[in-house]
């Protein structure tokens, strides 16, 4: 039991605060925390749904597949059908299951900020390939430049509650040279976060590139292959079945070099796979391992960020819509099927259709990433800011997210029952002195370690918000955006190693724009 107060409340709640920052030993929540309380599938529905994506995969196989998986595979045990359709047998796939990596380490620039990947335990990450960024002042979408993926690399950097980045949204302004697009994808997120982050690559040929580049920053050869702190991804798979050969040259290239595969599947619901939700499962279980199939094969062992994700349709429309129930649904039952084979679970939520961040945006992000978060996903790309179906960036939401994405952690590591949180003892002084408990040192001692505080959500009295100004929750997230990047310019990247990048490969982030006083904030 806590040991009862003797000194008198002096000094205000200025020196309360300070009494409590000082006393502060550990977090209410951190990286890593363990879901997989949500369940919608039956044990019997998850059988079905593995038993018929194997099936799949036996009978009807992928079509399109490129030259070097044809290499790896045919050797392997598989069989070329008279359609040109690879098909994978069933004892096969199970085995290369069974090799598939089940846990890892995700290193980062920082070793700090190395994170291990296993069991149920849920991390969340940016994502998303957005073309456009929602303007504050303007309420109109702009496209994407380059300054701005380094820009949204620093804030996150910042957001304690986004524990890896991913690629937000391309560099709109390159996007007709890839090679340059890429390479400079690369440069602006290593310049803003020591976070570990990912890469959406476009071409199989980019990768050695990248890797120089890395080694370049870190001053030594074959520096990034030891401790890689980026992992490269993309589409392997066009749906319904078929390979997409960008995508597949870059997941045979990732495998033969060693590194993590970080794969999205994302066939949709009534439009590239069944309108029935247990269907879409199938189908898109049955992609995404062939895909690990395909890694293993040519690697055995090796790591995937097993990247199922199915999408749904509008089907008024047949537009994309990943705010839905059903999106949020079939995403929890995604996490389910993979964390029953023992795989690293990739998902996508917090996509919603809101083109601003509103309450539609508020209420679709949370029911989608709460449902993965408690379902157990590892890699949950919370597309943090995203808006309007994956096509625009706001860097006020990202920070709106945060606070979503912190409380989800609190809502994972759940309520500690042991004698001493019991607080028999606490309520017996209590009752029996004061009367209430908002002095007691089991209050002051828990106010870090056990409650979350928001950083942009309100909580005065309407009466007090009023006072302060009456400032809406995207005003006040515009403020703290503004805040944190007019001061946060890091130099993760030291003169010595930006010169020997900068000879080396065509880099059109300017220094200028790296340092704070520039015209952005």
């Amino acid at each position: 039991m806590p040991e009862r107060r003797t000194q008198p409340r002096r000094g205000g709640s200025a020196a309360r605060r300070k009494r409590r920052q000082t006393t502060r030993t550990d977090a209410a929540v951190r990286p890593g925390l363990t879901g997989g309380q949500y369940r919608p599938l039956s044990e019997h529905d998850i059988q079905r749904i593995c038993a018929s994506a194997l099936e799949i995969l036996e009978e009807i196989g992928i079509g399109d597949p490129i030259p070097e998986i044809l290499d790896y595979a045919l050797e392997g045990g598989c069989r070329l059908d008279d359609a040109g359709r690879l098909r994978f047998p069933r004892a096969l796939v199970e085995d290369l299951i069974d090799v598939s990596a089940s846990e890892y380490t995700l290193f980062a620039p920082d070793p700090d900020h190395d994170l291990e990947v296993r069991g149920q335990d849920v991390l969340f990450s940016t994502s998303g390939e957005a073309v456009t960024i929602l303007d504050y002042e303007t309420q109109k979408f702009r496209p994407t430049r380059l300054v701005d993926l380094y820009d949204a690399a620093r804030l996150a950097d910042q957001l304690e509650h986004i524990h890896t980045f991913g690629q937000p949204f391309i560099a709109a302004e390159y996007s007709d040279d890839v090679f340059v697009h890429d390479i400079n994808a690369a440069y602006a997120e290593l310049a803003g976060t020591r976070k570990s982050f990912a890469l959406g690559i476009s071409q199989a040929t980019h990768i050695e590139p990248l890797i120089a580049l890395f080694d370049a920053y870190l001053g030594t050869a074959d520096g990034f292959l030891e401790r890689p702190f980026c992992t490269f991804g993309g589409c392997p798979i066009v749906s319904p079945l078929r390979f997409g050969k960008e995508g597949a040259e870059v997941l045979v290239r990732v495998a033969e070099l060693g590194l993590t595969g970080d794969v999205a599947v994302a066939p949709q619901a009534g439009a590239t796979a069944p309108a029935a939700l247990a269907g879409t499962l199938v189908q898109c279980l049955a992609e995404t391992l062939a895909c690990l199939c395909v890694v293993n094969l040519v690697r055995p062992g090796s790591t995937i960020n097993f990247g199922m994700w199915p999408f749904i349709s509008d089907l008024r429309t047949g537009a994309f819509t990943g705010g839905s129930g059903e999106e949020a649904l079939v995403t929890a039952a995604t996490v389910q099927l993979c964390n029953h084979l023992g795989l690293i679970t990739s998902v996508g939520t917090g996509m919603t259709d809101a083109k601003t961040m509103d309450v539609q945006a508020g209420y679709e992000k949370a029911l989608t990433t709460l449902s993965a978060a408690l379902a157990g996903g590892n890699l949950v790309s919370a597309y943090p800011g995203i808006v309007g179906s994956l096509i625009g960036q706001s860097f006020e939401g990202m920070v709106i997210d945060n606070d979503m994405l912190g409380n989800i952690q609190r809502m994972l590591r759940g309520i500690e029952v042991t004698d001493e949180t019991l607080s028999l003892e606490v309520i017996r002084e209590v009752v029996a002195d004061e009367g209430h408990f908002l002095g007691h040192p089991q209050t002051l001692a828990l106010m870090q370690s056990e409650y979350l505080y928001p950083q942009v959500a309100d909580r005065l009295t309407p009466g007090a918000w009023e006072d302060a100004g009456h400032q809406t929750l995207y005003e006040q997230a515009h403020e703290r955006v503004g805040a944190m990047l007019a001061t946060h310019y890091p130099r993760y990247i030291t003169p010595a190693a930006d010169e020997r990048i900068r000879a080396q490969f065509p880099i059109r982030l300017e220094p200028a724009d790296m340092r704070a006083g520039n015209d952005r904030w």
